[in-house]
Parts: C-alpha cells; structure tokens; sequence
C-alpha cells in the first residue's frame, strides 16, 4: 500500500488535515474516526495515524472529498494546540475527570476604552486667554467683545451698535458721548480702500 502525502493547520477547537489524493473517488473513500486513531482508505492508498496526540469527537468529525485533496476535519475533545498530528504521550483526558471543565488559556485584560477616551479628553483642555494671549482665534475675540457688550450699560451698547453699522464694520466705539454727536465716519484698515456697493 502506498502512503499518500498530507499536512494540517489546526486551531484551538479542531484540527484540519489535507490529504493528498488527486482524483479521489467519494464512492471508493473509507475514512474512520476514533478517539485516539484516524484511518484513510482509497484502493491501495492509505493513510493511518494512531495514537493521534490528543483525542478527537468521531461524532463531529467530518470531511470533503474535492478533485485535488481529501479534507478532513477532526473535532477537538479538548481545546488547545496539539503541534503535531500523532505522538506517544498517554491520552491528557484518561486522567482528567470527565466533569471537570477543560482548562482555558489564561486572557489577556481588556482594554478600558471609555477611560482611555476620559484621559485624552481631559487632557485636551482648552488654554485660557490668562496662559496663552492668542488661544481661541476669532471664536476668543468673539467672545470678547460678547462679554463686553453683555457687560455694558445701555449708553455703552448704543454706541457699539451706532458706530459699529454706520462705520461699515471698520470702528467700535464705547463712547456714546463721541459718537451720538454725528456720524461715524469710515475708516478702512491702513492700505486698503473703502467701496460702497450698489445695493
């Protein structure tokens, strides 16, 4: 009988072997599965593998036969790593009580992503005008000339409002005084000009 090539790749829960049998035919295929032995027949090719390294459930056990390979699926008894398909080491569940629930690797902690969210949030605190005289932008002008006008007497804010719309933007004043004798008179920035548009 001639002994057909094969590899396997497993993981914790089952181990897959691929046996190399190019033309197989699924009527002629014999496969058996036992606790500790698994036997390929196909005519005069075989394939025995006794004493498996650890022990398998027959009753989830399966395979494919396909054109190129047969695939076999052996169903863990016991989660973990075999490393290798057969070896002489005596049966790890002879030994182990049958109600003992199979050892499980050890975890690794969990990430707490709520408090890594907290921590950058509180470390991404707004700077105060105090620490840093240009933090904020115009959203800290903004809320500057929001205070002052929130803060002033009634005098104050008609004189913003006044100077503020008849200059075009270009002057705010505090002083009612000043700017309740006449108009506001524009004043561009140094290097531009003032344009009055159609409207």
């Amino acid at each position: 009988m001639a002994t057909l090539r094969h590899e396997f790749y497993e993981t914790d829960e089952k181990l897959t072997l691929s046996i190399f049998d190019k033309g197989a035919d699924p009527e002629q295929v014999k496969i058996t599965f036992e606790p500790r032995k698994f036997s390929y027949t196909h005519g005069d090719k075989s394939l025995v593998l006794e004493p498996l390294k650890g022990q398998i459930d027959p009753a989830r056990s399966d395979y494919t036969v396909g054109k190129v390979k047969v695939e076999v699926r052996l169903a863990k008894e016991a989660q973990g790593r075999w490393g290798a398909l057969v070896g002489d080491s005596p049966d790890p569940l002879a030994k182990a009580p049958t109600s003992a629930a199979p050892a499980s690797a050890p975890r690794k902690p969990r990430k707490n992503w709520d408090g890594i969210t907290s921590e950058i949030l509180k470390s991404d605190t707004t700077v105060s005008p105090d620490q840093d005289p240009n933090a904020g932008g115009d959203a800290a002008v903004n809320d500057f000339f929001q205070k002052l006008y929130a803060d002033a007497d009634e005098d104050t804010r008609r004189a913003m409002m006044k100077s503020f719309q008849e200059s075009g933007g270009t002057t705010l004043s505090t002083n009612w005084d000043e700017v309740g004798k006449g108009k506001v008179e524009v004043k561009p920035p140094e290097g531009s000009e003032w344009k009055k548009w159609a409207a």
